[in-house]
């Protein structure tokens, strides 16, 4: 709900649904035959959006830092990640689950496999057990995506050097290094 209210308000932003591609190519749920597949497809999807110029929305569970980091890693730059998280009550996911897929696998699968998220990364925390949760919620992100600070603007992101600066620089500190070894 939140990833197809955001491509709905901002015309920038695109949306990749993952569970939708597992019913397009498989007719199936989490996981699906070939979950390889799926994720290869997500990343070219995500990488072509990126370089014609639309932000991304990965409309995934990805409940470990092994799936997260793949999801948030691209060829195409510059790209600032956020990484939502949900805190849903467990009885409430559990309603969802039955209601969207039949059975309470997804949800026993996602608790299963968990991880706290690694540090990097900008993390917005975002409660939805209730609508008006779920609209409280979705009005502070639009204040921090419409913001004019924010730690996943290009701007207020470190830039990382490229190989180039990085061989510059350590040239120099080698120059530097043996002048001062013969002076010593």
């Amino acid at each position: 709900m939140l990833a197809k209210r955001l491509v709905a308000d901002y015309p920038s932003m695109a949306r990749i649904g993952v569970d939708e591609l597992r019913e397009m190519f498989f007719n199936e749920t989490f996981p699906c035959r070939d979950e390889y597949l799926v994720y290869s497809m997500i990343a070219e999807m995500r990488d072509t959006l990126l370089k014609r110029g639309y932000s991304v929305v990965i409309d995934s569970t990805a409940p470990d830092n092994v799936t997260r980091e793949f999801l948030l890693t691209t060829e195409a730059s510059p790209v600032n990640s956020l990484l939502v998280v949900f805190a849903v009550e467990r009885e409430v996911l559990i309603e969802r689950s039955l209601e969207r897929f039949g059975t309470s696998d997804p949800i026993n699968a996602y608790d299963r496999r968990w991880e706290n998220p690694k540090g990097g990364i900008t993390i917005f925390k975002f409660r939805s057990n209730t609508v008006e949760e779920f609209e409280a919620y979705y009005a502070r992100l639009r204040e921090v995506l419409e913001s004019e600070v924010h730690p996943f603007k290009p701007e207020f992101q470190p830039r990382l050097l490229t190989l180039r600066e990085i061989r510059r620089a350590l040239k120099e500190f080698l120059r530097k290094r043996q002048k001062q070894d013969s002076e010593g």
